[in-house]
């Protein structure tokens, strides 16, 4: 989510220790702690009212699924793939109607209708 490798949470740590010093570091860690497990909290809370207030119809709602990149992504995917059937099916109409050459000796098909 973040992209913070290794040597970046070093660096991290290392500005921590020097900007708020050793004594401190444990306690701004539990508060921070603390504040991310209120912060979970409270989005559960909301992403729960919110399912209440929208009713049963709306009991598996996923919040994932109103982010726009998701939405476009589905959507993209969808379009892809009914390109890949158009192509397949135009194909195996192209195998079936695939020209035979003519044996040797062979006349070619004469419509008398047609002419």
């Amino acid at each position: 989510m973040f992209d913070i490798g290794f040597g970046e949470l070093v660096m991290i740590a290392f500005v921590a220790i020097f900007v708020f010093g050793p004594d401190k570091l444990p306690e701004l860690a539990r508060q921070a702690g603390k504040f991310l497990r209120q912060l979970r909290n409270f989005a559960t809370n909301a992403r729960d009212e919110l399912r209440a207030e929208l009713g049963p119809e709306y009991a598996d709602l996923d919040l994932a699924d109103l982010d726009p990149r998701a939405i476009v992504r589905k959507h993209l995917a969808e379009a892809m793939a009914e390109l890949d059937e158009i192509e397949d099916a135009i194909k195996s109409d192209a195998d079936d109607d695939a020209q035979v050459p003519l044996g040797t000796g062979e006349l070619p098909p004469y419509d008398v209708d047609a002419t």
